[in-house]
């Protein structure tokens, strides 16, 4: 308990995000370092700003103590990134959450089939049923579904996922002592009951516009793929995609009526790569592979049609279940991944290549990864990992496919 206050501490000051907080995790390696810290010790860390010095030495623990206190009353947990619980998929994201308060049953999510299902608040009956059916049927199948418990297209993946049998993760932009929407409240303690509701945010704390965004960022980091059923062209829910596609996650999306507004972003998700679905069965192939002992079919065979052009070439024989890379179905050592050759086993020339892009492309010379294992693997930060593949792409070096970036033949 003692070390669990200044993680709480060092996670809950004013104005340190969770981006400066690795930060200072990275040079004092413990919180209770960083909180013994004086002021011209944390001078010496790059990137720390004036401003939050300011608020590191005011040394107060009072806030951090009455936040243990609350979730104990609550009956919520406190993860720290120290912590076996706390999923590697999330830990290895650009920004991950120093701490997470957990209410309920968190599976053990490397281990699982995990899909983010997201869409807007004001959506059609349209986007109702397909989030219902969808989310019903992935229950079925094994899946966990993840959301925001928002209103709308949130709301509705909750009560199908629910409705099929399966587990909810529900993450939110607030205290896990606040329920929002207001209306949510039975639906918020069906999902404690039956699964898990997690936040970044300590109990007392209030949703504002500016923590959806940072939530969704969770939303797609502890998912496999994310799901946008009913999207606007300006969207919490095109936010979300992004993201999965910065943590080299799958985004799929469900056809709209080209003249809705509210289908506007998702069909753009789809015309610029996005995974088109018509049903669950579409999302449940990306991943039965992975996940043979989780993901069953209720159904002797499926009856669904395969989506027509469909313009993502996929490679369902190399996927990643978020920590490691498979190739048909079977785990690839990091010492076959062919790292620091200047040329790929089909004789790819990368000789012309310097800096980070030749770091990276040396990387996935021999197998395709994820942008978060590339990361890993490389050491570089994760804009210098973005911009590095981006330049590659654009050079004609590189290619991705369902998130899975390879040097081209």
């Amino acid at each position: 308990m003692s070390q669990l206050k200044y993680w709480v501490w060092l996670s809950s000051l004013s104005g340190v995000g969770a981006v400066t907080a690795a930060a200072l995790l990275r040079h004092f390696k413990t919180p209770e370092s960083v909180y013994l810290a004086s002021e011209s010790d944390f001078g010496q860390v790059e990137g720390i700003r004036k401003t939050d010095i300011a608020g590191l030495v005011r040394k107060d623990i009072t806030t951090a103590d009455k936040i243990i206190a609350s979730c104990a009353k609550i009956g919520c947990r406190v993860l720290t990134l120290q912590d076996a619980e706390y999923p590697d998929r999330l830990k290895n994201i650009y920004d991950p959450p120093i701490t997470l308060y957990v209410r309920g049953n968190l599976p053990i999510i490397d281990e699982e089939p995990v899909v983010a299902m997201v869409g807007t608040r004001t959506c059609t009956p349209y986007g109702i049923k397909a989030a219902e059916n969808i989310s019903f049927q992935l229950a079925r199948k094994g899946l966990i579904v993840t959301t925001g418990l928002a209103r709308g297209i949130d709301s509705a993946a909750a009560r199908g996922a629910m409705r099929g049998g399966g587990r909810v993760i529900g993450v939110i932009g607030s205290g896990l002592d606040i329920v929002y929407p207001p209306e949510n409240k039975e639906l918020f303690a069906s999902v404690i009951n039956s699964g898990v509701i997690i936040s970044e945010y300590p109990p007392g704390i209030a949703p504002t516009p500016a923590h959806f965004p940072a939530r969704n960022r969770i939303l797609s980091g502890i998912s496999l793929g994310t799901v946008v059923i009913e999207a606007p062209k300006k969207s919490g829910a095109l936010i979300t995609a992004t993201r999965a596609l910065e943590q080299g996650r799958d985004v799929f999306a469900i056809p709209g009526n080209v003249d809705a507004r509210s289908s506007v972003g998702s069909n753009l998700l789809i015309r610029e790569g996005a995974i088109p679905i018509l049903s669950a069965d579409d999302i449940v192939n990306e991943y039965a592979d992975l996940f043979p002992d989780k993901i069953h079919s209720p159904d002797d065979k499926s009856t669904t049609p395969t989506p027509p052009n469909k313009t993502v070439e996929r490679q369902p024989q190399q996927r990643s279940s978020g920590s490691e890379t498979r190739t048909e179905g079977k785990r690839v050592n990091d010492s076959a991944q062919g790292q620091g050759s200047a040329e790929t086993e089909n004789g790819r020339d990368l000789s012309a290549l310097t800096g980070d892009e030749k770091t990276v492309a040396e990387i996935i010379t021999n197998s395709a990864l994820l942008v978060d294992d590339i990361i890993v693997k490389s050491g570089l930060p994760a804009h210098h990992v973005l911009t590095a593949l981006t330049l590659l792409e654009i050079k004609g070096y590189t290619t991705r496919s369902a998130g899975l970036w390879a040097i081209v033949d």
